[in-house]
């Protein structure tokens, strides 16, 4: 009988920035490398309700390369279906993870529990959450940290190793080594002069190399730790000479706590007005709790609590949110870092209408996320179901970043090399993806360079370019960038304003009726074209 190769079937991060999952398969034995949660768009985000393209049951381990919920927030999905393996990760990751996924878990009951109100009033049958809280504590219950650098087995048949990767507190690259062929999965990588952490490393001379591309198609200017605090000083003076507030988007996870870092040491030298600092996020405050705990290994604090300075006011309280209404001259930030959940959609209904508000983008905005709307220049967006104009200063600071660029990804991938298979590039938009891609074909014209598709699997072998076994789903192209629900957004936002600008009422009727016609003759023709089939 014939031995299975290795093989290697990407389950999300294709095309795609986030839902990051890829499985590895041989001799009956089955790992993955994350179970990321799919974000951006709404039809993007209907994957987290499809079941998974393989039995949770049929997985041994997870290899898991960091704590953000788009690597790692299907987890809790992949335990309630039938996954009893252990799931492989740092300490710091697994410290990280019984907050994040279980705050993850409370947003699936919450948002299933909203949508089911409307539901029930349309006579519609309830939906089920995709996870539970109790779902999400079962799964972290199953992790099982290592130590960079240390080896271990995680399925009979594969060895596996561990090594900085400096995205955030705890993230790490996967070595994995099975049936004679050496692989090296990336995660997420952190840029150079990032706070808190070393910057990447691990070994080289691999058969294949999966790298993200999160900014594969972007040079960012090279600022150090000053530099970059010398641009949040001057956002944060010209946001209180303005008058209102700054308010910034953040991840809970590390960016939240760059940012005090930085606020801290501007507020001590006196390089900022002494003004407030509201962190609005139960999650950011639960995590920073765990940066206070290895604060011992972190770089850049000058042994400093940096956290605990008398002007940041740490916010659970759902009253105490809502009384930061009221506020002008002070810096609010709140998550989630793409506006696409959590408290920063209160915040920015009560501030993007205001002139002398500031709203600043220091992170990744997807495609089709809120944050890209407002940030790519939107008059009016569309936020829990109301219109809000617009008129905030839009800012955007890009060095805060925990992601590599391109020139930062291709050192790191010069430094995996030679490699001697196939070089696959994930986690990234397509235009991204295809600029590595050329790059990489300009630098190393006799590599093979591969940029799957969701649902695409590959044969491995040593020494030998990748080998496509099985095609990718073809029915995902409508789920990159911004969706029909986006165009909606937008269409809806702009609607009552172009009505407004037809100066007769009966002309107003007429336009209201002729795109009913549209719409209705669409529907007549769709269903000609089926009764013809």
């Amino acid at each position: 009988m014939a031995k299975d190769r290795l093989s290697l079937t990407f389950h999300g991060a294709a095309h795609t920035v986030t839902g990051s999952c890829m499985q590895f398969t041989h001799e009956g034995k089955s790992i993955l490398v994350d179970c990321g949660m799919f974000q951006g768009s709404r039809t993007l985000e209907q994957l987290n309700v499809e079941p998974f393209a393989f039995r949770p049951a049929d997985i041994d381990a997870v290899l898991l390369t960091h704590a953000h919920i788009d690597h790692s927030g299907m987890l809790p999905k992949l335990v309630k279906h039938g996954f009893r393996g252990d799931i492989w990760c740092t300490r710091q990751t697994a410290d990280l993870l019984q907050f994040m996924l279980a705050d993850s878990g409370r947003i699936q009951e919450y948002d299933v529990e909203r949508r089911n109100r409307r539901r029930d009033r349309a006579g519609e049958e309830p939906l089920e959450a995709v996870y539970t809280e109790k779902d999400a504590m079962a799964a972290w219950r199953r992790c099982r940290p290592v130590e960079r650098g240390e080896s271990f087995e995680p399925a009979p048949g594969f060895s596996a190793c561990l090594w900085n990767a400096g995205h955030i507190l705890g993230s790490a690259s996967v070595e994995l080594q099975a049936d004679g062929v050496r692989v090296m999965c990336s995660g997420d990588l952190g840029p150079e002069y990032h706070a808190f952490l070393r910057d990447p490393s691990g070994p080289s001379g691999f058969d294949y190399v999966v790298c993200e591309t999160t900014y594969g198609g972007r040079v960012r200017e090279k600022v150090t730790l000053e530099e970059r605090r010398k641009l949040l000083e001057a956002e944060v003076k010209a946001a209180i000479t303005r008058g209102g507030n700054l308010i910034i988007p953040t991840f809970a996870l590390e960016r939240t706590q760059e940012l005090l870092l930085d606020l801290a040491h501007m507020l001590r030298d006196g390089s900022i007005p002494n003004v407030p600092v509201f962190i609005d996020s139960p999650l950011a405050n639960e995590v920073t709790s765990v940066f206070a705990r290895y604060s011992a290994e972190l770089e850049d604090t000058g042994g400093i609590d940096v956290f605990a300075h008398p002007s940041f006011h740490f916010v659970d309280d759902v009253k105490e949110s809502i009384r930061l209404n009221s506020m002008s001259g002070a810096i609010i930030l709140a998550a989630s870092g793409m506006c696409e959940g959590g408290r920063i959609r209160h915040h920015l209904v009560h501030n993007l209408h205001r002139r002398n508000s500031t709203v600043l983008f220091v992170g990744f905005q997807a495609q089709g996320s809120l944050g890209r709307v407002i940030m790519e220049g939107a008059k009016t967006v569309r936020i829990s179901g109301k219109d809000v104009n617009v008129r905030a200063q839009i800012r955007r600071i890009d060095n805060y970043s925990a992601h590599a660029d391109q020139e930062e990804l291709l050192e790191w991938i010069d430094d995996r090399g030679p490699i001697s298979g196939s070089l696959f590039l994930s986690h990234g938009e397509p235009e991204g993806m295809e600029a590595m891609r050329r790059e990489m074909q300009r630098r190393l014209p006799e590599l093979t360079v591969r940029v799957p598709e969701i649902g695409e699997t590959y044969e491995l072998a040593a020494g030998e370019p990748a080998k496509r076994s099985k095609t990718g789903r073809s029915d995902l192209a409508l789920t990159k960038g911004r969706d029909w629900q986006n165009a909606y957004a937008d269409f809806a936002t702009s609607l009552k304003a172009r009505l407004k600008r037809i100066h007769d009422d009966r002309k107003r009727e007429e336009a209201l009726e002729a795109m009913r016609q549209v719409l209705d003759s669409y529907e007549e023709h769709r269903e000609k074209k089926a009764d013809r089939v």
